[in-house]
């Protein structure tokens, strides 16, 4: 009998394997043309955590929109966690990172760490057997449905009717705006994009939590008659009773969606077991990357619920492609421009969706990394 001492490396590889050699954390912060605000909040820039993990002279590259400290969490953490495993054994270096977070928590930077990391070994998993990602993941579909978001609420009119028409020219099927800024306002807003967009296209609202749950209602009757279907985080996330009760109270026809938010899949188990929502939102970037993505997307489905995924629209285009039940991803406005910035290979929305392109390996981006270069922070800056 072999010595298994001699035909295993470390973390158990077979001597001779590939293993993960190194896995480096970039931070670049991307300044916005100017500020936007949603309901509760206004910001000038995205900050977006890259990820490049190598093995047997390939690279896989995963990223999440994150403050830097996510950075200091895969160079201080997670980098001695993967380093050394095997490469195609995704789920279980996913497994090793949560169990070495246990003191620092799995929210916040650490989950959005967790998840660059996760979606770079997915991607370099991919790269090392020569297959797209969507192949990889065994996805149940060969495109997403995507919805134009954005629609900030600091717009004006001009700029706001603007935005939502240059998606529908694109074909995208639904447009989402935000709204609880200014409450008083909100209907009137709402009704100027149904008219830009005409009867044919669904019209979404996000309040990003703003209102409180009466409030809510009383708009939620208002927005019906512009014919709005879709009332994501009417209250916060973390009032699971409002948003049931909204969920039971709303008008026909309009679904109350929340999930976004989630670090893990306790905050989406939480939302199923209270009957909180009609479709349940997952952030591939924050919730633990793709791993952690399907972790949600198993009990939604569970719940007889669709999922839909928030942002990162290049990301969610092959995520969702391993989700039966995926309902649309959210094409974001902040985060089509920063991608576009970063990386090569981008897709485009053809008949109101994403396809990934099955010509390029992994997911098929690409990092611009002279283009970028400006943006990035140093080490010293983000400790």
């Amino acid at each position: 009998m072999t010595d298994p001492d001699t035909s295993l490396g470390r973390h158990g590889t077979p001597s001779g394997a590939a293993v993960v050699s190194s896995l480096e954390a970039n931070v670049y912060e991307v300044p916005l043309e100017e500020p936007e605000s949603d309901g509760t909040l206004t910001w000038d820039s995205t900050t977006i955590v890259v990820v490049e993990a190598r093995a047997d002279g390939r690279s896989g590259i995963g990223y999440t929109y994150a403050p830097r400290a996510a950075a200091a969490v895969v160079e201080d953490t997670l980098a001695a966690v993967v380093t050394g495993r095997d490469p195609m054994a995704v789920g279980a270096a996913w497994g090793a990172m949560a169990h070495a977070v246990r003191n620092q928590g799995r929210r916040g930077p650490v989950s959005a760490a967790i998840s660059a990391v996760d979606i770079a070994l997915w991607d370099l998993k991919a790269r090392l057997v020569g297959r797209p990602l969507v192949d990889v993941l065994g996805g149940y579909h060969d495109h997403v449905i995507a919805y134009g978001s954005g629609g900030f609420t600091n717009l004006t009119d001009e700029a706001l009717t603007a935005q939502v028409r240059a998606w529908t020219e694109q074909g995208l099927p639904a447009v989402k705006v935000k709204v609880g800024s200014d409450p008083a306002d909100d209907p009137r807003r709402v009704a100027l994009v149904r008219e830009a967009v005409g009867a044919q296209v669904e019209v979404f609202v996000d309040a990003n939590g703003a209102y409180h749950r009466k409030q809510a209602l009383l708009l939620a009757e208002r927005f019906a008659e512009h014919g709005v279907r879709w009332f994501e985080e009417p209250v916060t996330s973390d009032d699971l009773d409002g948003l049931r009760l909204l969920r039971d109270r709303a008008p026909a026809g309009m679904e109350v969606t929340a999930g976004e938010y989630g670090w893990d899949v306790t905050h989406a188990r939480r939302l199923l077991d209270a009957g909180a929502v009609d479709c349940v939102q997952a952030d591939v970037t924050r919730v633990g990357g793709i791993t952690g993505l399907l972790r949600v997307a198993a009990l939604a489905d569970a719940h007889g619920l669709d999922l839909s995924a928030h942002c990162a629209p290049q990301l969610s285009a092959h995520a969702l492609t391993a989700v039966w039940h995926a309902r649309h991803l959210e094409y974001f406005a902040d985060h089509v421009r920063l991608e576009a910035m970063v990386f090569d290979g981008v897709l485009q929305p053809v008949d109101g969706a994403l396809r990934p392109d099955r010509a390029r390996p992994g997911h098929g981006l690409d990092v611009r990394w002279a283009d970028i270069e400006r943006y990035r922070t140093r080490p010293e800056e983000r400790r």
